[in-house]
Protein backbone atom coordinates (compact mmCIF):
# COMPACT_ATOMS: atom_id res chain seq x y z
CA UNK A 1 0.00 0.00 0.00
CA UNK A 2 2.84 2.45 0.77
CA UNK A 3 4.30 1.94 -2.73
CA UNK A 4 0.93 2.73 -4.28
CA UNK A 5 0.63 5.94 -2.25
CA UNK A 6 4.19 6.92 -3.12
CA UNK A 7 3.43 6.29 -6.79
CA UNK A 8 0.29 8.42 -6.60
CA UNK A 9 2.29 11.24 -5.00
CA UNK A 10 4.97 11.12 -7.70
CA UNK A 11 2.44 10.85 -10.52
CA UNK A 12 0.50 13.80 -9.07
CA UNK A 13 3.65 15.92 -9.01
CA UNK A 14 4.68 14.63 -12.42
CA UNK A 15 1.48 15.62 -14.20
CA UNK A 16 2.43 19.29 -14.12
CA UNK A 17 5.77 18.90 -15.91
CA UNK A 18 4.52 17.88 -19.37
CA UNK A 19 2.06 20.79 -19.16
CA UNK A 20 4.93 23.11 -18.28
CA UNK A 21 7.01 21.77 -21.19
CA UNK A 22 4.19 22.43 -23.67
CA UNK A 23 3.84 25.96 -22.27
CA UNK A 24 7.60 26.53 -22.62
CA UNK A 25 7.56 25.30 -26.21
CA UNK A 26 4.57 27.46 -27.19
CA UNK A 27 5.51 30.64 -25.34
CA UNK A 28 9.18 30.66 -26.42
CA UNK A 29 10.02 32.80 -23.37
CA UNK A 30 11.70 32.15 -20.04
CA UNK A 31 9.57 34.72 -18.27
CA UNK A 32 7.81 33.27 -15.25
CA UNK A 33 10.18 30.30 -14.96
CA UNK A 34 12.62 29.70 -12.12
CA UNK A 35 15.72 27.64 -12.85
CA UNK A 36 16.50 27.58 -9.11
CA UNK A 37 13.11 26.02 -8.37
CA UNK A 38 13.58 23.43 -11.12
CA UNK A 39 17.07 22.72 -9.76
CA UNK A 40 15.67 21.99 -6.32
CA UNK A 41 13.01 19.74 -7.82
CA UNK A 42 15.70 17.85 -9.76
CA UNK A 43 17.73 17.51 -6.57
CA UNK A 44 14.69 16.09 -4.79
CA UNK A 45 14.05 13.53 -7.52
CA UNK A 46 17.75 12.61 -7.57
CA UNK A 47 17.60 12.04 -3.81
CA UNK A 48 14.50 9.86 -4.24
CA UNK A 49 16.26 7.81 -6.93
CA UNK A 50 19.37 7.47 -4.78
CA UNK A 51 17.29 6.45 -1.76
CA UNK A 52 15.61 3.68 -3.76
CA UNK A 53 18.93 2.41 -5.08
CA UNK A 54 20.81 2.62 -1.78
CA UNK A 55 18.06 0.91 0.19
CA UNK A 56 17.92 -1.80 -2.47
CA UNK A 57 14.18 -1.20 -2.53
CA UNK A 58 13.98 -0.90 -6.31
CA UNK A 59 10.36 -1.20 -7.36
CA UNK A 60 8.20 0.12 -10.19
CA UNK A 61 8.04 3.44 -8.30
CA UNK A 62 11.62 4.15 -9.41
CA UNK A 63 10.36 4.44 -13.00
CA UNK A 64 8.17 7.39 -12.03
CA UNK A 65 11.07 9.13 -10.26
CA UNK A 66 13.15 8.74 -13.43
CA UNK A 67 10.34 9.95 -15.72
CA UNK A 68 9.83 13.03 -13.55
CA UNK A 69 13.57 13.70 -13.43
CA UNK A 70 13.76 13.55 -17.24
CA UNK A 71 10.74 15.81 -17.77
CA UNK A 72 12.00 18.43 -15.31
CA UNK A 73 15.41 18.28 -17.02
CA UNK A 74 13.72 18.87 -20.37
CA UNK A 75 11.83 21.85 -18.97
CA UNK A 76 15.06 23.24 -17.52
CA UNK A 77 16.72 22.84 -20.92
CA UNK A 78 13.82 24.74 -22.50
CA UNK A 79 14.28 27.49 -19.93
CA UNK A 80 17.85 28.07 -21.16
CA UNK A 81 16.75 27.91 -24.81
CA UNK A 82 13.98 30.39 -24.13
CA UNK A 83 16.30 32.66 -22.16
CA UNK A 84 18.52 32.85 -25.24
CA UNK A 85 15.48 33.60 -27.40
CA UNK A 86 14.50 36.37 -24.97
CA UNK A 87 18.00 37.87 -25.20
CA UNK A 88 17.93 37.78 -29.01
CA UNK A 89 14.49 39.40 -29.05
CA UNK A 90 15.75 42.13 -26.71
CA UNK A 91 18.73 42.80 -29.00
CA UNK A 92 16.53 43.20 -32.06
CA UNK A 93 14.12 45.44 -30.14
CA UNK A 94 16.91 47.90 -29.31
Amino acid sequence: MSELLETLMIVSFGISWPVSIVKSLKSRTAKGKSPVFMGFVLFGYACGIAAKLLSQNVTYVLVFYVINFVTVSADLGLYFRNRNLDAKAAETAD
